[in-house]
């Protein structure tokens, strides 16, 4: 078998209905398996999988386990040569496996490999692409010294291009698995952010190369996975706290150095989000790319805005603003959405997406907030 993809699932039924579609999507001439670990999910979402996904393999955990135990258990299920961690709020396009796949075949020392997500407001998320947060960085990030080989962010690598750096996002890490096991999987010390920095940082010691594949791009919700609230910010600093105990020991004045920049580093991200203003999108007309005309009065049912049928040649000279753009995949392959997305993006315009053969459209207006479901 050439690739297993695993997807940890916690309470978002909808969200992971359409990751399974689009993944299935896909892996269409693959051999491939999907494998499903639930973390005692108090949704329907297990129900959800044996209903309508029967032929994949589904973990049901009994507690929440954290990230890195749910997606080792699933590892530890594969049996493809390579192996995907993909998050449940995730979409890929139709190209992306086979791509992705023969990318990887090409290169020797392939630690892991991550490609360009977008968020639901289709603007590219910077972690997809990062360095190791050493002290020295994580000090000058503070400083607002960011720039180059110093920077959090992996920024002297375009976001469309494809390259060698140090940290991928776990939202998606593709990697033979024979080299997971070989650095034993995610570190189960941590149990929700700072795993995949770890993961990264153990390829690159055990002298693998991590790659960034930016002309591929997925579409990552975000916001059902990562709750800027104060539990997100222990946990994510918390992580921190570990990482740098296991891979940067040094003298009292260097760890104290690091205990300290931590709560810093919260303190100043308590401060940022109490002064960032959210403004909510005001859409003016709803655009429904379609040719069903049945979703089409099923959506106007929902909405005050005038309710529009639209087609793909329009976009040829798409410069509408503040319009609620709904792509049915019927009609549209996730690629175009994609592509559509990134297009129309910072117009006050926002998406949503009509997965084939379910009752809702799904999207969000931001990426650290939870998204929305409208059950049609």
């Amino acid at each position: 078998m050439k690739l297993s993809v695993i997807i940890l699932n916690y309470n978002v039924r909808y969200f992971l209905e359409q990751c399974l579609i689009s993944v299935e999507r896909s892996l269409k001439g693959i051999d491939a398996e999907i494998i499903v670990v639930d973390n005692n999910s108090e949704d329907d979402s297990c129900a959800m999988v044996k209903q309508k996904f029967p032929h994949i393999l589904l973990l049901e955990n009994k507690e929440n386990v954290g990230f890195s135990k749910a997606n080792n258990q699933g590892v530890a299920m594969a049996k493809g040569e390579y192996v995907c961690i993909l998050n449940p709020d995730t979409v890929v396009a139709e190209h992306t496996f086979s791509s992705a796949l023969q990318y990887a075949e090409k290169k020797d020392k392939l630690g892991a490999l991550g490609i360009y997500l977008m968020d639901g407001t289709g603007n590219f998320l910077p972690e997809s692409k990062r360095n190791v947060p050493t002290p020295k960085r994580s000090l000058l990030k503070m400083l607002r010294r960011t720039r180059g080989k110093n920077g959090y962010y992996a920024n002297y690598l375009g976001e469309k291009e494809h390259g060698t750096i140090e940290v991928l996002v776990g939202a998606f890490m593709l990697m033979r698995r024979q080299v997971y096991e070989e650095v034993e999987g995610f570190d189960e010390d941590y149990f929700m952010y700072g795993e995949d920095i770890d993961l990264s940082y153990k390829l690159m010691k055990a002298g693998y190369e991590n790659e960034y594949l930016g002309s591929l791009s997925m579409l990552h919700y975000k916001g059902e996975s990562t709750q800027r609230d104060t539990a997100y910010l222990n946990r994510f600093y918390g992580a921190m706290r570990i990482f740098y105990r296991k891979h940067f020991r040094g003298n009292i004045f260097l760890n104290t150095a690091v205990k300290v920049g931590v709560q810093l580093a919260k303190f100043q991200r308590k401060l940022v989000e109490r002064k960032k203003q959210i403004r909510p999108v005001q859409c003016k007309e709803v655009l429904v790319f379609t040719e069903n005309i049945g979703l089409l009065q099923k959506i106007s049912e929902h909405f005050d805005l005038p309710v529009k049928s639209a087609s793909k040649m329009i976009l040829e000279r798409a410069t509408f603003h503040n319009t609620l753009c709904v792509f049915d995949v019927a009609y549209m392959s996730y690629g175009q959405i994609f592509s559509v997305m990134e297009l129309l993006k910072n117009k006050e315009n926002s998406f949503r997406i009509k997965p084939p053969g379910c009752n809702f459209i799904i999207g969000s207006d931001r990426s650290d907030e939870k998204g929305g479901v409208l059950q049609l």
